[in-house]
C-alpha cells in the first residue's frame, strides 16, 4: 500500500501510472477533507519559532525542527505539553492556559513568515476544484490560527469549509467532526475522503468509515506506511488520480 514511483497499490489492486494533470475525471462532487500542518502547508518554521519563544520565556532549552515535527498534529495544548516535558518538568495544568495564550499570540504575529504550501498544492487544489470536488480543511490547529494562515498563503478560497479546533465541540479523531464538515459541504453523496499525514488522520477516517490518503512528507514520528492508510503517496499532485479509484 506504500507509494511506488509511477504505480501505487490500493487494497491489493494496482493503479495505472498517473495521468497528466487535467486528464483525470473524478466522481461527481466528492467531499475531500484536508489536514493542514504537514499536508497542505509546511508550517514547521513558524510553529518552531512560536514554541521556542515560549520555552525560552520559561527558562527552557529550545527544540529543533525534527523534534517539533514529531509533536505536531494534536493541537496547541498537546504541543506545549510535549515540548515542556521534553525540556524539563511537565507544565502544571494551571499554567497551560497562559502558555498556550503566549504561544498563540506569538504564532499569530508570525504565522506566515516561513510557512509555505508544499509543492504542487495550489495547482492540485485548482485541478480538483475544476473537476468538481468539494473541499474542506479539517485540522486540530485552533480555528483562530487556521483561517489566517490559509488567507495569508492565498489558499482559503479553495475550501467551502475551514474547520479548526474550537469551531465545534469535537475534534479529530472524533467521527462527529467529519459529519459536521461534510454536512456543511452539502452532504456525502459523491463520497468522502480524508487526506492527511498522521495517525490522527487515519484514526479520524476509520472512525468515520471513509478512505484515507496519507502524504509521506508530513509530520509523524512513525513511518507513514505503517499507519494503516488506504494509500501513502509522495507528492500532493498524485491525489486527483486516486479519488475516483478510492470511491469506486
Amino acid at each position: 500500500m506504500a507509494l511506488i514511483c509511477g504505480k501505487m497499490t490500493i487494497c491489493n489492486r494496482m493503479l495505472p501510472p498517473l495521468a497528466f494533470p487535467g486528464s483525470v475525471r473524478i466522481m461527481s462532487s466528492p467531499a475531500l477533507l484536508f489536514d493542514l500542518d504537514g499536508t497542505l502547508v509546511d508550517t514547521a518554521p513558524d510553529l518552531l519559532g512560536a514554541l521556542n519563544a515560549v520555552l525560552v520565556s520559561e527558562g527552557r532549552a529550545t527544540v529543533d525542527p525534527q523534534t517539533l515535527r514529531h509533536m505536531v498534529g494534536h493541537g496547541a495544548r498537546a504541543l506545549i505539553e510535549q515540548a515542556m516535558a521534553a525540556t524539563g518538568e511537565r507544565a502544571p495544568p494551571e499554567r497551560l492556559p497562559a502558555l498556550i495564550d503566549r504561544f498563540i499570540a506569538h504564532y499569530r504575529t508570525h504565522i506566515a513568515d516561513g510557512s509555505r504550501p508544499f509543492p504542487g498544492v495550489a495547482e492540485t487544489l485548482e485541478q480538483l476544484r475544476h473537476q468538481g470536488a468539494r473541499m474542506a480543511v479539517l485540522t486540530n490547529k485552533p480555528q483562530v490560527l487556521t483561517e489566517p494562515i490559509l488567507e495569508a498563503l492565498d489558499l482559503s478560497h479553495y475550501f467551502g469549509v475551514i474547520c479548526g479546533a474550537g469551531r465545534y465541540d469535537c475534534n479529530k479523531p472524533d467521527a462527529r467532526v467529519v459529519e459536521h464538515v461534510v454536512r456543511e459541504l452539502g452532504g456525502a453523496a459523491g463520497g468522502t475522503i480524508m487526506i492527511g499525514d498522521s495517525a490522527v488522520d487515519v484514526a479520524t477516517a476509520r472512525a468515520a468509515k471513509i478512505p484515507v490518503i496519507l502524504l509521506s512528507y508530513g509530520y509523524t514520528p512513525e513511518p507513514p506506511q505503517t499507519l494503516g492508510a488506504d494509500v501513502v503517496i509522495d507528492e500532493f499532485c498524485e491525489i486527483p488520480a486516486l479519488v475516483a479509484e478510492l470511491l469506486s
